[in-house]
């Protein structure tokens, strides 16, 4: 199942009926036919009791190829970082808790971007890639255009103690490390995208 997080709903693009749970504020569609899938998600999405919107189909890759083309697409990477002494690495921007990211530039690999994005929001070095994360995806407007952001998430390790800087060109406010028992800060303020990344951490 792939989600995609907007500003107040939540859409689920899946191959599996069984991702479906039944509540008042959801509702699932079976696409038969994928020149339905606009035509239902424009007139569902301005349904403000539904909060989350499932749309089956057999083949979810397709299903998502379909749904993306109806959005200008933006592609990021970022990191959930980790240190020898367990703790993650958060950014505070826009009055709330995120993981450092940002876009992929022309003919930039994603990792490398990935990397760069981590070192410049945060100012650390000595970092690795230790595992391939699942990908987020969130809608936003920009003079009424439609966009789907692409993020593509990695475990890191970094091996670096100096002191993090908050890249302030970017609204970042404050970068921290923080421990698992620190995290109800972050879970209590930020975005419903981070909290998917964040069910990789175990205490």
């Amino acid at each position: 199942m792939v989600k995609v997080f907007s500003s107040n709903k939540t859409i689920c693009l899946t191959s599996n009926l069984m991702d479906y749970q039944q509540k008042k504020d959801t509702f699932l569609v079976r696409i038969h036919s994928l020149d339905e899938l606009e035509m239902m998600y424009d007139e569902l999405v301005t349904k403000n009791h539904l909060l989350e919107l499932y749309f089956y189909h057999e083949d979810e890759k397709l299903l998502l190829d379909r749904f993306s083309s109806h959005f200008k697409i933006i592609e990021a990477a970022g990191g959930l970082v980790r240190n020898k002494n367990g703790e993650y690495l958060f950014i505070f921007r826009n009055g709330k808790w995120d993981l450092p990211k940002g876009k992929i530039e022309k003919g930039e690999g994603i990792k490398t971007a990935a990397i760069r994005e981590v070192e410049e929001e945060c100012g650390v070095k000595k970092l690795k890639i230790t595992h391939d994360l699942d990908s987020t995806y969130h809608i936003y407007h920009i003079n009424e255009k439609a966009i789907l952001k692409r993020t593509y998430w990695f475990e890191m390790f970094c091996d670096d103690d100096s002191l993090l800087v908050p890249q302030a060109e970017e609204g970042i406010t404050d970068v921290q490390w923080l421990s698992v028992k620190e995290l109800k800060k972050v879970y209590d303020n930020t975005y419903d995208s981070i909290k998917e990344v964040m069910k990789e951490i175990h205490p």
